[in-house]
């Protein structure tokens, strides 16, 4: 080597060095192999003359990892959060780090040339610190310089050198921090729940069970969807088919019916009859106007993603791959952008002159340089890159073709489209009336097809509706009710998942690419490559995203990570310190992870109901209130009732649970269960005693309940309660708590009973009682309760005269109490639940009545 001053040149990947050097050395350089291939030569920096060597890294430098004595799975995932990270070299086996150090010995200056991203900052930071110690720079000189560009061209390569920067120390930082809050949320709890649930059940093949502070809430997205699909209830509509002759286009018109459809099929045959008694149609107005497709917006990665999935059948992970590949060989700009507007100076009409030779579309270039050539749209301009733009004029064989020819047509003719002129066509309207209903027809006719006639798949259909004028009576030829109904959305497309992603901010246009795939490859979805690649999930995928929405939403909505996104943002602006922002986020992490151990089993229901064959082939009972359709009643203790469709579980108290007569909840709409303990009967909501609808109320712990499921604010016990427990209403008042209530039981006779919300006091009606109702507008004058109505037999009725009906106040009236009988409940269940006690209490401090109390009124209390 000569006595010249040496200048280091690091690229992020090989092929990109090889390209940097041809540019910068013209051609001139000579290359050997030294770790990673080494390209030599010499030319001018800083006005000396000095010695060029050009190598590459793999991507990341470093990794970030825990020490050893954290990498074991058998220690406490909860520690991950406060132990200490370390980087350590990302591939050892390539040996970057010294290849990076033999290089760098003794070079006076170091210029990165890493991707322009955050990514690529954090590299820059990951070289430096191996190559700066074995430098020799002058003393005073700015010895490490950022080069900055957003294309592998000789222009683009030439411009970097003349502008050399400095690398963004926050940008970094930012990404330190995002890899180590990754790390520690992802692996606390990826141990914890694989630990868990590995080996659990027969049915679950998964050798991890992973969580991602991006691909959860990424899996989230498919999954509502998939809900919203199989919770749809179909519904029938009707809708009127009407066409008309118009004599002076010399066809058939098909219109569209104002109010497009009706959910009556009674009324959508009396629209029709009225329609079909016209023969004719009149034309009630015209309109015409002119009108324009606007031509699109720079691209940015997201859209090209979106492209690439709907409409050339690559997934967003792959056209990612072959995108950088056309980076690197020079065909188009940098492909990680977020600006859909070009920054002021950006030479438009230099990058159109390179297409102008083009075999597909030269011919339309050379018309918009001649003169029709637009200034581009509006946009964002994120001050990241330009819009992805094509940087050289290739043909489909020069590319390679395929996957990597459909990718550059697209981002050359996107180019193209937004400078040049919009799209504009005439659009005519007609409204036609029959029957006294209105019916639309329209047409429209291009004037000028501008930037679609380079991307022909955009453009717009040129279908004249003809010289229909006001006033003009059009024949009818056919009138027809059709019916159909209503049907659920899609599963989400890829394109649609990475729209929502961009829009509450999970990953970044570099990132979205790798958390699809994630999922996809954890078999969390799988991609349907029919219909425009449709991410469906698996029962896996489904029974995660509802674990954590049962135990902490947060763990799969998007909110808590666009959060920190938004803080991460703020570390690369330098408008927050990076140590105080990771550290308050572990902290609210690491509380989520507590909460989520505590309440695991929340999530097992799930699996277990899931992947359990035994639970899985429970039989069906009731109807969810959700999707309508049956639910599976799991009768291994704890019994419970399990949704397939809403991935759903609903424990249920300890006893006898039975249908109600198809009768629905109120609130909720869930089919009505009657629960038994013991003689005692109370109707039950299985939804509402999950999830208790009203403030202050809880689900009594597992299951265990000692009277009614429901207090009495609940519709089903309030149709039915008629006055205070004598045992045990005002005593538990006195307590704090809601006192009992006694409640005609559900199931009627033959022998009739009352019994109480909260303890086991059953009051049962004789054998002369043959029906009992409540009603709530018969109240007691003495002490405002309820006056249930009671109907004797006729052969035993007390009632003088014969009458069997009577509306009496079951405390106060002497004619009921002498047909009654207090006795204590059997089969009570022990333990807390709704009704305090468990049938331990006193009441007023007076013995309770027992199974052998008989003829004991509401006086003796």
């Amino acid at each position: 080597m000569s006595g010249l001053p040496v200048v280091l040149c690091v690229a992020e990947k090989p092929s990109l060095a090889a390209s940097i050097a041809g540019f910068l050395s013209e051609g001139k350089h000579r290359s050997r192999r030294g770790g990673q291939e080494v390209h030599e030569f010499e030319r001018d920096f800083n006005g000396a003359r000095c010695h060029f060597k050009v190598t590459a890294v793999i991507g990341h430098v470093l990794s970030i990892d825990f020490p050893a004595k954290f990498q074991s799975w058998d220690l406490d995932p909860a520690i991950l959060f406060d132990a200490p990270v370390q980087k350590k070299e990302a591939t050892p086996k390539a040996r970057v780090v010294e290849h990076l150090e033999r290089e760098a010995k003794g070079a006076s200056h170091l210029i990165l040339w890493l991707d322009c991203d955050r990514e690529g900052e954090n590299i820059c930071f990951e070289v430096i610190d191996a190559c700066a110690p074995v430098m020799r720079p002058n003393r005073g000189d700015t010895f490490v310089h950022r080069a900055k560009f957003s294309a592998v061209s000789k222009e683009s390569i030439e411009r970097a050198m003349r502008t050399l920067g400095a690398p963004n120390r926050a940008e970094a930082l930012a990404v330190d921090a995002r890899q180590e809050l990754d790390l520690k949320v992802g692996v606390a709890f990826t141990r914890f729940q694989t630990r868990f649930f590995q080996g659990r059940y027969s049915h679950l093949d998964a050798s991890v069970i992973s969580y991602g502070p991006c691909q959860t809430p990424t899996l989230n997205f498919a999954v509502q969807r998939h809900l919203e699909i199989v919770s749809h209830t179909p519904e029938d509509f009707w809708s009127l088919h009407v066409e008309v002759r118009s004599t002076s286009l010399g066809k058939t018109l098909v219109t569209r019916w104002e109010r497009e459809r009706v959910f009556d099929g009674d009324v959508g045959e009396m629209f029709r009859s009225m329609v079909a008694g016209d023969r004719h149609a009149l034309v009630e107005s015209v309109e015409e106007t002119e009108e324009f497709k606007r031509r699109p917006p720079g691209l940015n990665t997201v859209d090209l993603l979106k492209a690439a999935s709907a409409g050339m059948g690559m997934g967003a992970h792959r056209a990612m791959q072959v995108a950088e590949r056309l980076y690197i060989q020079g065909f188009i700009s940098y492909p990680r952008t977020e600006s859909t507007a070009y920054p002021p100076g950006f030479d438009l009409k230099g990058t159109l002159k390179a297409q102008r030779g083009h075999p597909d579309w030269g011919e339309w270039v050379e018309e918009l340089l001649a003169g029709s050539m637009t200034k581009p749209r509006g946009g964002k301009d994120e001050g990241d890159h330009p819009p992805i733009t094509p940087v050289r004029s290739a043909t489909e064989s020069a590319v390679g073709g395929g996957e990597a020819w459909r990718l550059y047509d697209f981002v050359a003719r996107h180019f193209i489209a937004s400078v040049s002129p919009d799209c504009a066509y005439v659009s005519r309207r007609a409204t036609l009336v029959a029957g006294g209903e209105r019916f639309r027809v329209s047409g429209q006719t291009v004037i000028a097809p501008g930037w679609t006639t380079v991307m022909p798949h955009r453009a717009v259909e040129d279908d004249p509706l003809g010289e229909i004028e006001r006033g003009e009576s059009l024949p009818i030829a056919t009138v027809e009710l059709r019916q159909g109904a209503t049907s659920p959305p899609p599963y989400l497309s890829e394109a649609e998942l990475i729209g929502l992603m961009e829009r509450n901010g999970i990953g970044t246009d570099a990132s979205i690419p790798t958390h699809i795939n994630n999922i996809e490859s954890r078999k969390y979805v799988t991609i349907q490559s029919q219909g425009g690649r449709r991410v469906v999930p698996t029962d896996l995928g489904v029974t995660l995203v509802q674990g954590y929405h049962r135990i902490d939403p947060e763990l799969a909505l998007p909110a808590v990570r666009s959060h920190v996104e938004k803080q991460l943002d703020m570390i690369a602006t330098g408008k927050a310190d990076h140590e105080s922002i990771v550290r308050h986020t572990l902290a609210q992490f690491a509380a989520k992870f507590r909460n989520f151990v505590d309440q695991i089993e929340r999530m097992d229901t799930l699996f277990e109901a899931s992947f359990d064959p035994t639970c899985s082939s429970g039989k069906p009972f009731s109807k969810c209130g959700r999707c309508l359709r049956y639910m599976r009643l799991v009768s291994t203790r704890p019994q419970r009732l399990y949704c397939p469709t809403q991935e759903e579980v609903l424990e249920l108290p300890a006893g006898t649970v039975k249908l109600y007569n198809n009768r629905e909840c109120q609130l909720c709409g869930f089919e009505l269960l009657l629960y038994q303990n013991g003689d005692r009967t109370y109707p039950m909501c299985p939804w509402c005693f999950n999830h208790p609808p009203f403030v202050g109320g809880s689900r009594p712990t597992k299951g265990l309940v000692s009277g009614a499921p429901h207090p009495r604010a609940h519709p089903i016990v309030d149709a039915l309660v008629v006055c205070p427990c004598p045992e045990c209403g005002e005593d538990d008042k006195l307590k704090g708590r809601e006192g009992g209530w006694l409640m005609l039981e559900p199931v009627g006779g033959p022998r009739w009973k009352f019994v109480c919300t909260g303890c086991a006091l059953v009051v049962k009606l004789n054998d002369s009682v043959h029906r009992v109702t409540v009603d709530k507008l018969d109240v007691c004058g003495a002490c405002g309760a309820r006056c249930p109505t009671v109907i004797y037999h006729k052969d035993r009725t007390p009632l003088a005269g014969g009458e069997t009906a009577h509306v009496a106040c079951l405390a106060c009236d002497d004619l009921l109490n002498s047909s009654i009988e207090l006795a204590r409940g059997r089969g009570a269940a022990r333990g807390g639940g709704r009704g305090g006690r468990g049938g331990r209490g006193r009441g007023r401090g007076r013995k309770p009545p027992s199974d052998h109390d008989q003829k004991m009124s509401f006086k003796d209390f």
